[in-house]
């Protein structure tokens, strides 16, 4: 039994492991480091090149719901996940450079697969055994074309970017302070803040607006994802949007005032030694001069070391309504298994999900059973639905969240309602592994 898995992202890797755990073996083509792509620095695999923050660990949160049915089916790189964490409050962040040297590890020693590291840049119509595609969002031209062929449809594209990352010794904890959101136990927070006046943020969101962005070469427009907008992008919305989005201080108090700031920037753990930290949503396309003079502004950052100067790159995904089925199969080539951020998914935790789906679906075919089609009333079985039933005009890329679970038939507070979807997905969840004969698998993780 053989399956050939392009990409080597979260997606790809956690296909290629969940495949290979069951006896298939597997072929996973990476063009890194050979062939390099605008947001990744080095050659591992699941190379994290936005937050390090894989969202909210709450039990009662959708994406803390994702995460728990993630764990029910066993996925490996969750546990890499988890074993690696950082500081992040009710998220879970990692040190992204041991999150990506755990999973190459673990994939690069497993007896069933082979990593060739080098460009797949042809799809086959027709093969002798199954190909999961997860190259994620930043698709050599040639792969896409070669997708565009096959499928007979235009990829879409949008505009991500990325966050900075200063040297936590550059920040000036005198006008910074630690605190997590609504901290009420007075422990010291996992987030340093940079609390702001009215009089600061002014002159940061008139520089900030009108800061030079660096062109967008070979490219007519940018369209923007909603739930990763650049920094500047949403400043440009409006003088008090910030204080809506990253800038928000709800929850937080200066201990030098005993206030509420008028506005917070925070900045997260990036790494286990804790020497980097990223600006959360702070994700630009500002010129590299231009984050050094304008994100110098923020209080306590006056004198910040940049590390990683943010940048925006371009995503690439599938208008997966016309060619996906809700087995991650496509519709017209059900050899053709797709995962991650191409199919329009949106977040690690997503993608790593829909890589373990058309991983075990890739193997159950092998194997001469019918690939699984996940409950809607499961996280996870309600957002493959929304990528592969969505309205086709209007497709945008989904993240987890509550709005796609049927509502409860009786009427309950929103607590209680995000209990009984998250009591109503672990149940759904275990029918389905008990009645599909699923072994949930137990990563050993380094």
């Amino acid at each position: 039994m053989r399956l050939s898995v392009v990409g080597g992202g979260l997606a790809g890797s956690e296909a290629a492991w969940q495949a290979a755990e069951r006896g298939v073996q597997v072929t996973l083509f990476e063009m890194r480091p050979a062939t390099r792509t605008p947001a990744h620095v080095t050659g591992n695999l699941a190379e994290l090149v936005c937050s390090n923050s894989l969202g909210s660990v709450l039990p009662h949160r959708a994406p803390g719901v994702l995460k728990a049915e993630l764990e029910q089916l066993g996925s490996l790189l969750l546990a890499c996940a988890r074993t690696h964490a950082v500081p992040a409050g009710t998220a879970l962040a990692v040190d992204r450079t041991h999150f990506a040297d755990s999973v190459t590890c673990a994939i690069e020693s497993h007896p069933n697969i082979s990593v060739r590291r080098e460009e797949a840049t042809t799809i086959l119509a027709e093969a002798d055994f199954p190909t999961v595609i997860a190259s994620g969002p930043l698709t050599s031209d040639s792969l896409a074309e070669s997708l565009q062929q096959l499928t007979g449809q235009e990829a879409l594209s949008f505009f991500d970017a990325l966050a900075p990352i200063v040297s936590h010794d550059s920040i000036d904890m005198e006008t910074a302070f630690r605190a997590s959101r609504h901290d009420k136990d007075g422990s010291e927070g996992d987030y340093i803040n940079c609390p702001m006046t009215e009089a600061e943020y002014e002159r940061f969101w008139q520089a900030l607006v009108s800061a030079e962005q660096t062109p967008m070469r070979d490219f007519e427009h940018a369209r923007f994802f909603e739930g990763c907008l650049p920094v500047e992008e949403i400043a440009s919305r409006g003088r008090e949007s910030l204080l809506f989005g990253p800038l928000r201080p709800i929850g937080l108090t200066d201990p030098r005032t005993g206030e509420r700031p008028f506005a917070v920037v925070q900045l997260r753990q990036d790494n286990l030694a804790a020497t980097l930290y990223n600006l959360v949503g702070f994700q630009t396309n500002l010129r590299w001069s231009e984050q050094e003079r304008v994100f110098r502004l923020i209080p306590g950052m006056e004198r910040a070391s940049i590390v990683r100067f943010g940048q925006m790159h371009r995503n690439t995904f599938l208008n997966s309504p016309t060619i996906l089925q809700p087995t991650l199969q496509a519709r017209r080539h059900a050899h053709l298994f797709f995962a991650g951020q191409i199919t329009g998914v949106e977040g690690y935790v997503g993608s790593i999900a829909t890589g373990l789906v058309a991983g075990l679906n890739a193997a159950r075919l092998l194997m001469g059973d019918h690939p699984v089609i996940l409950p809607p009333a499961t996280m996870l079985g309600a957002l493959i639905h929304y990528v592969t039933h969505a309205e086709i005009k209007s497709f945008q890329p989904m993240k987890a969240n509550f709005g796609l679970l049927a509502p409860p038939t009786h009427r309950l507070h929103k607590q209680e309602r995000y209990r009984y979807y998250a009591e109503r997905a672990a149940k759904a969840m275990t029918r389905l592994i008990q009645d599909a004969g699923i072994t949930p698998l137990v990563p050993m993780v380094q």
